[in-house]
């Protein structure tokens, strides 16, 4: 798709990306299949083909408005249609140029900026710990819409003491810790038992992709910067530092983002090498589950692995379309004895989290929440499954504000399931 660029974006760094982005595109339409907002809605301007054309448009010199704005909000960032696309488009990053463009001339309503300001700066802040321990507190009184982004508070156990050679990195993060942070505690004791220690950098913290995507595109990258500094020191070889071998993301929203560091930082002379190098370390944790399950085989409790019950896997999207991660984690937790399957029935479709999304869209939102626990609810024959699991925080959260079935980290699934005596 040949794009003339109108003369504000011809010499500019957005303008260029967003051209070359552009000339893949042939404009066959299968991703709209795959579009979880063209599912829904059926408008052309609601799926990727119909976005890319506002985008090229307004790279061409026509004068977006807020219709346009609304359409490229209603984008869940999913990726689906990265993984459906014959020709290669990526579409997440020409997302990124073009909302920014859009917000640049056409602004937003002050309800809309206070809100987005109120998710930009209160998630990553560290007032977000107090204020949701605040909001469990109170929780009963709370309205059910309101309720349902309150978890119940969670005791995350001990954390593991043993020192070991091999070391890992676990991101810090911002709203996990507080909303569910036996998530972190169960990935340090697991990899613990296969003799892994986690360390996590005091300094680091968000992984910069909520303010990122909600424009604020400086403020990401800060943060970006930011977790670069406090991870360097422990990148390095002993004895300078202690060597770990990977940083590992135990949600796959934040293992995104960090994975594309690289591409985020590619044009800052300071911060361009380290950046390519923390993305080559990054891994989410589920590409660890060779070795996990081959040293936690004879560990595990095989009589709780069966009372486990059915367990029915909701991939996040972006595990299986933003880091193309499919399969890993129901095959290897079956090897471990545990009925885990993924619904025959739209698994690649989001749930309707995708961040901030279920926040400012949310009748969007929980349409694709109750789409998918329909399908998660099909997944056996004989049944309602006894367990949901997925891997990002975001979902789970999100599923469980719509289910009374138990939604958990895969990981925690394991955690339970080692012997306490390890």
């Amino acid at each position: 798709m040949h794009t003339h660029l109108a003369p504000p974006y011809q010499d500019s760094a957005d303008g260029a990306a967003a051209a070359a982005i552009l000339r893949k595109c042939v404009h066959c339409g299968f991703c709209t299949a795959t579009c979880p907002t063209y599912q829904l809605l059926g408008d052309e301007l609601d799926g990727p083909r119909g976005r890319i054309y506002l985008i090229k448009q307004v790279l061409e010199g026509q004068a977006p408005t807020r219709k346009t704005q609304m359409h490229l909000d209603r984008c869940l960032t999913c990726r689906s249609c990265e993984s459906t696309c014959p020709s290669g488009v990526d579409y997440g990053h020409l997302l990124d140029i073009g909302r920014k463009l859009v917000e640049d001339r056409v602004g937003r309503a002050p309800a809309q900026q206070a809100l987005r300001w109120v998710l930009k700066e209160g998630l990553p802040s560290p007032l977000f710990g107090p204020a949701m321990k605040l909001g469990q507190w109170v929780r009963p009184l709370l309205p059910a819409a309101l309720k349902a982004k309150v978890p119940k508070p969670q005791d995350a156990g001990r954390w593991p003491t043993r020192i070991h050679a091999r070391k890992v990195l676990l991101l810090a993060g911002c709203v996990q810790p507080t909303m569910a942070p036996n998530i972190d505690a169960a990935t340090a004791r697991v990899l613990d038992a296969a003799g892994v220690q986690c360390v996590v950098a005091p300094q680091s913290g968000c992984c910069g992709a909520v303010k990122f995507h909600l424009n604020d595109q400086d403020g990401g990258k800060a943060q970006m910067r930011a977790n670069i500094d406090a991870w360097w020191p422990y990148l390095q070889a002993p004895p300078a530092g202690p060597g770990v071998e990977a940083i590992l993301m135990n949600a796959s929203g934040c293992g995104v983002t960090v994975k594309e560091y690289a591409h985020f930082l590619a044009d800052e002379p300071q911060y361009a090498a380290k950046a390519a190098r923390v993305s080559e370390l990054t891994r989410d944790l589920s590409e660890w589950l060779p070795e996990l399950s081959a040293k936690l085989a004879g560990k595990l409790d095989a009589a709780g692995a069966a009372r486990v019950g059915t367990i029915a896997f909701h991939p996040p999207c972006s595990l299986q379309h933003g880091q193309q991660l499919r399969g890993g984690v129901e095959h290897h937790l079956q090897t471990l004895g545990l009925n885990i399957r993924v619904t025959g029935a739209e698994s690649h479709l989001c749930c309707g989290s995708a961040g901030t999304y279920s926040v400012l869209n949310p009748e969007l939102a929980y349409q694709l929440r109750d789409r998918k626990l329909r399908h998660l609810a099909q997944t056996f024959d004989a049944g309602e499954p006894d367990l949901i699991v997925s891997a990002n925080m975001g979902c789970i959260s999100h599923l469980q504000s719509g289910t009374r079935t138990p939604v958990r980290h895969w990981i925690e699934l394991l955690d339970d399931l080692l012997p306490s005596t390890l």
